[in-house]
């Protein structure tokens, strides 16, 4: 394949999954958090979206036949969970609840949760970039192909891994308050996300 037939590919996954747009709020949802478990998350959730991902490059329409589901449905219930969290960060929910006890060591689970949900779903592996890999996945239909798409989605996965990891530096200079202010300024962008992702998926559900 040529170079340009890959630039188009890339930069469809790169705008949809916005890897330096996610690291600000990887950095709000993982506020009390010390370097090791912040890194644990951003392991975890960049190999859970990835795989999410890749399985969606494969096999993608037949998942969502097979359940009956419609890619305008996936994106309201990922728009209402969306919400939920931004709802959280807005009013301090989320760090109240993971600042309550700075000296108690957290659990391989719960930070193997956050990794998977809002890390790796909705953020990484959300509506958007589901509906997208599935797209991209209609116009790349041989098995090498497939092996193209899945090596650009690993690449852009691996730079949100990488900017997760930059952003552990950036709280450094934040302060307890630059944190709050940031947490409740990105809960509004969220929310503002969530409903976009919601209205879209009324639209295209009323429309269809």
């Amino acid at each position: 394949m040529e170079p340009e037939q890959l630039l188009e590919p890339f930069a469809t996954l790169f705008v949809t999954i916005d890897p330096i747009g996610l690291a600000p709020l990887f950095l709000a949802l993982t506020a009390g958090m010390d370097r090791s478990e912040r890194n644990h998350v951003a392991f975890s959730g960049a190999i859970t979206g990835l795989g999410i991902l890749v399985v969606f490059a494969v096999a993608g329409p037949i998942i969502l036949n097979l359940f009956g589901i419609t890619l305008p449905a996936f994106r309201v219930a990922g728009g209402l969970l969306l919400f939920w969290i931004a709802f959280e960060m807005i009013f301090g929910k989320r760090v109240e609840r993971k600042s309550s006890n700075v000296s108690q060591v957290r659990s391989r689970t719960d930070l193997a949760n956050l990794a998977v949900f809002p890390l790796a779903i909705p953020l990484i592996s959300g509506p958007g970039a589901i509906s997208a890999t599935i797209l991209l996945s209609e116009r790349f239909p041989s098995p090498t192909e497939r092996l193209v798409l899945i090596g650009i989605v690993t690449f852009v996965v691996a730079l949100c891994y990488i900017f997760f990891r930059i952003a552990d530096r950036i709280d450094v200079y934040l302060g307890e308050t630059g944190r709050s202010v940031l947490t409740r300024l990105l809960g509004v962008i969220l929310s503002a996300l969530a409903v976009q992702f919601v209205a879209d998926g009324v639209r295209d559900l009323i429309a269809a």
